[in-house]
């Protein structure tokens, strides 16, 4: 069986993407792996990717088809055919590409320090310009490089790290080994956000050692999935943002007897709380009608919505008759 199993979930709408994908692992210094792509009922079908390429790559790569689940579920059914001999799985997302020494790197570190979670850095655009290196990680108290080639850290309470913020972080960077393969799964009800927050936690607090290398693993891709047009004046926001909190509040149920995490995750409760609120205000100045629906919903779930709206309510009375 193959070192690693690449999983990547597909859901496309553009040629070509999955293939430039492709080419980045097949372009890998380390050859050992097989690939599963998850079709995760994409409009554009990935026998149309993968045609124009070799036999000999296209004999290492298993495509299942699924009904849409959203990129959670579609991960969770490329870790459910992981082979049982596969050691590590590597995550890349469809619209991203890697760098040519990111599994080797990940194998070096692993093997050579005994961890079984592993993240390299990401680099992007303008952007994406919110994530930063983990090189930068260096500079927490306590952190200590084990490796120069590559290079890699290791973080004391690196859970605790990453509430704080996990914008270090990646899918397409991360490699897990064969305890998180059998144990951790994805939360599939997430479908439009954070279940990959939630994820990297549960695999953080199930690792025997979590290792991270400052060397750059993948270059964020511009491709069109899912998850790009989606801001504060798409339709889809509202529900972003409510699957954010629900994240959040699952989250926060990993960290019961750890207030400093318990503050920081409700600091960011709060947060999608405005964010929310604000998007259906520029809703109701653009003369469309919010989401009174899903509001409700939020609302039964997270009472402090309803706090959130008055404080907001309030703020505008009080600009609006100073």
């Amino acid at each position: 069986m193959a070192t690693f199993t690449i999983i990547i979930p597909f859901y496309q709408r553009e040629d070509g993407i999955l293939r430039r994908a492709l080419a980045s692992a097949f372009a890998q210094s380390f050859q050992d792996f097989d690939v599963i792509v998850v079709d995760d009922q994409s409009p554009y079908a990935p026998s149309d990717e993968l045609g124009p390429l070799p036999s000999s790559e296209r004999e290492r790569i298993t495509v299942i088809s699924q009904p849409n689940a959203g990129p959670g579920g579609a991960r969770n059914t490329g870790l459910d055919h992981v082979p049982d001999g596969t050691r590590y799985v590597a995550f890349l997302d469809s619209d991203d590409v890697w760098a040519p020494d990111h599994l080797q790197n990940a194998l070096t570190a692993l093997e050579t320090l005994g961890g079984d979670c592993y993240w390299a850095s990401i680099e992007g655009g303008e952007e994406f310009d919110y994530h930063f290196g983990i090189a930068a990680l260096e500079q927490i108290e306590g952190a200590k490089r084990l490796m120069d080639r590559p290079f890699i850290l290791e973080v004391p309470d690196i859970a605790g790290v990453m509430i704080g913020n996990w914008a270090f972080l990646h899918m397409s960077c991360m490699v897990i080994g064969r305890p998180l393969i059998e144990t951790v799964r994805f939360d599939a009800a997430l479908r439009l956000a954070a279940e990959d927050v939630l994820f990297f936690c549960d695999c953080i607090l199930a690792a025997r050692r979590v290792l991270l290398c400052g060397d750059a693993g993948a270059l964020r891709g511009e491709g069109i999935n899912i998850f790009h047009g989606v801001d504060n004046t798409s339709p889809e926001f509202l529900k972003q943002q409510f699957i954010t909190w629900m994240a959040l509040d699952r989250l926060e149920s990993r960290f019961r007897s750890r207030p400093r995490e318990i503050a920081a995750i409700k600091a960011h409760k709060s947060t999608t709380r405005r964010q929310a609120l604000w998007s259906q205000v520029g809703l109701l100045r653009r003369r469309r009608r919010p989401d009174f629906g899903l509001l409700a919903r939020w609302a039964f779930q997270d009472p402090r919505l309803l706090q959130s709206a008055l404080q907001l309510a309030a703020g505008k009375l009080v600009k609006s008759s100073s």
